[in-house]
């Protein structure tokens, strides 16, 4: 069996898996890898590779800033969160978690072959624990503190 279908097989169980846990995301995700892998839209997938990280990034920052934009998080309760231990709490474990992933970003970067371990585990977690995809980058951070990288 050749490296191709060995890696379109790995797309299809994880196809599977995102559909038999019910995750949205990594069945799309699978199913959008597998579409482009089979047809000629492959010619895209160096760009994806390249660059989704950063495309998904930014995507999932504007998640998580449309609730300021749209009106449902008031500047007022911004401002309110400096003075409650709990978004205090919030602020400090953001800026820890920030910087972790950036540590992750490094190290991915770095030492791409732990990407393959991150990324089965990420995997895992998301299909079987109902977690979200972001684990990659958080999970390398981890890794990198655990091995003495920066």
């Amino acid at each position: 069996m050749s490296q191709l279908d060995f890696n379109l097989l790995v797309l299809l169980i994880l196809l599977a898996c995102g559909i038999f846990s019910h995750n949205n995301a990594v069945t799309i995700a699978a199913a959008v890898l597998i579409i482009l892998k089979i047809t000629p839209l492959s010619q895209f997938m160096p760009y994806v590779q390249a660059h989704g990280l950063n495309i998904g990034i930014i995507i999932l920052t504007i998640g998580v800033l449309s609730p300021i934009a749209s009106g449902k998080i008031s500047g007022e309760s911004i401002l309110k969160s400096f003075l409650s231990w709990k978004s205090l709490l919030a602020i400090a474990i953001g800026v820890f978690v920030a910087w972790l992933g950036g540590r992750g970003v490094k190290l991915m970067g770095n030492q791409p072959d732990i990407v393959a371990g991150l990324l089965l585990g990420t995997v895992a977690g998301v299909a079987l624990l109902r977690g979200v995809p972001v684990g990659p980058l958080i999970a390398a951070g981890i890794l990198s503190l655990l091995i003495g990288t920066k």
